[in-house]
């Protein structure tokens, strides 16, 4: 299956590579030519990443584009709540992959905060993120459940985190299978972006997205809630 096969909705638009290279490295391209555009009009460029092992080429190939950043914003759609030395660390892979050379002098907003409950980080986090100017690029992934940044089906919060017209910038969520809480963007401040990019991986991750365009129950499956009109989407096999 191709991604081709796929019935998107009127509007999203796929591009489809033959390997992880090319999609990392085409991907690279359009981010920073979007970051480029947003600081020639505005002044300023904000990108929301996701983190896991997935986007690290996407990173390295990012890291080595060329424009001004530090008259960009960096932050990430979700973290594990976790110090950002640990392995885990949404915010030491950035360090490690993205935030190098001239991306360092990018401003980054991270979600992690060191407190002693989650539900207090993600207070902490929602307060920092109202700092965050407005979202030019954001790049989610996808999990095989159908989860995006940290809305996993039916956890606790999601209802609130799925709100369309919600006011919290940053919710504490909780992952069925995984051992970390989480900290996790809303959906109301993720669709907030001017420029939308899902970026997915290899032919499970197709079936998956088959799946989501099949069905309309975002609580079932959250990457439903922003499978609309603006968005592009990634794929190599």
């Amino acid at each position: 299956m191709a991604i081709s096969e796929l019935k998107l909705p009127a509007g999203v638009r796929a591009h489809d590579f033959v390997s992880p290279s090319l999609l990392a490295e085409a991907l690279a391209g359009k981010v920073a030519e979007q970051l480029r555009t947003a600081i020639e009009q505005r002044g300023v460029a904000t990108l929301v990443v996701s983190g896991g092992r997935s986007p690290v080429m996407f990173f390295q190939c990012l890291s080595r584009q060329s424009l001004d950043w530090s008259k960009v914003v960096i932050s990430l759609a979700d973290e594990r709540w976790v110090p950002v030395e640990h392995v885990d660390s949404n915010a030491g892979l950035l360090q490690r992959y993205l935030l190098v050379g001239d991306v360092a002098k990018a401003r980054f907003i991270g979600l992690y905060r060191s407190t002693a409950t989650l539900q207090e980080a993600a207070n902490e986090a929602d307060q920092a993120l109202a700092e965050l100017p407005p979202i030019d690029v954001l790049v989610l992934g996808m999990g095989d459940d159908g989860h995006t940044a940290s809305l996993f089906p039916y956890s606790p919060n999601l209802a609130e985190a799925l709100q369309a017209e919600g006011t919290r910038r940053c919710l504490p969520m909780r992952a069925p299978t995984v051992p970390h809480q989480r900290l996790s963007m809303s959906r109301a401040l993720l669709a907030s972006a001017r420029f939308p990019i899902l970026a997915v991986a290899g032919q499970g991750k197709l079936t998956t997205l088959r799946d989501a365009l099949a069905g309309d129950d975002i609580a079932q499956m959250p990457i439903r809630a922003f499978l609309h009109s603006s968005l592009e989407i990634y794929w190599c096999p």
